[in-house]
């Protein structure tokens, strides 16, 4: 069962009272309504998000299967070490979002296009304004040569996107990311989906209950 939502209805569905094995599995979980700031932040703090193409309505979606980052599972091989130690990287924080998002919608993703679409990278601004979305950028030589981008959370750092235009940019910002969560007492980032590049730090898979239940935990 989807929840259709409009301009007027902000609620969205108890997926934490939804079983493994009831009726309601979907990954996406209401349809419609729009990216306000408000909806947004009371998405994110229920474990969902929106993820869509410009030719559909608004997706939100609730993995039933999702990837996080627990900071003592972070790993970089030992030649990414050796790079981050060298290489005289400069790194800030919060300084330019508005770049580093789109950075993020316009990189190259192996031919596919990106679903960081203008409606986002204008809604995610405005949410970064009120202090809930939130970047870390890299820099080379006065370069800014890579980034990412999330929704914090207070306790988690919910990552959307990453970019980077020089190798291996995309890991020293999440390396700096986790060390700088890991000092202020965060509990994980969520990656949403898992993929080869996020297991290769650390990221593990958990039933949505159990991202769920650690999501509600970082509350109280």
């Amino acid at each position: 069962m989807v929840t259709i939502l409009s301009a007027k209805h902000h609620h969205f569905p108890p997926i934490h009272l939804w079983g493994e094995d009831d009726f309601f599995e979907e990954d996406i979980v209401a349809v419609g309504g729009d990216l306000h700031a408000y909806r947004l932040v009371n998405a994110y703090k229920l474990g969902i998000f929106p993820w869509y193409d410009t030719h559909e309505p608004i997706l939100w979606w609730s993995p039933k299967k999702r990837a996080i980052l627990f900071f003592d599972r972070f790993h970089l091989s030992k030649n990414m070490h050796k790079q981050i130690r060298k290489t005289p990287y400069e790194i800030r924080y919060n300084t330019i979002f508005p770049e580093v998002i789109k950075q993020c919608q316009i990189i190259k993703r192996k031919g596919k296009g990106s679903w960081i679409h203008d409606e986002m990278l204008r809604s995610y601004t405005a949410l970064h304004h009120l202090g809930f979305a939130k970047s870390i950028e890299v820099y080379l030589e006065g370069e800014l040569v890579g980034g990412l981008y999330g929704v914090d959370l207070g306790r988690v750092f919910c990552g959307e996107s990453m970019f980077s235009v020089s190798s291996g940019a995309s890991r020293v910002a999440m390396y700096y990311l986790c060390e700088s969560l890991k000092r202020q007492g965060y509990y994980f980032i969520d990656c949403q989906f898992q993929n080869d590049y996020l297991a290769s730090m650390g990221a593990v898979e958990v039933p949505r209950s159990a991202f769920l239940s650690f999501l509600r935990s970082s509350f109280y």
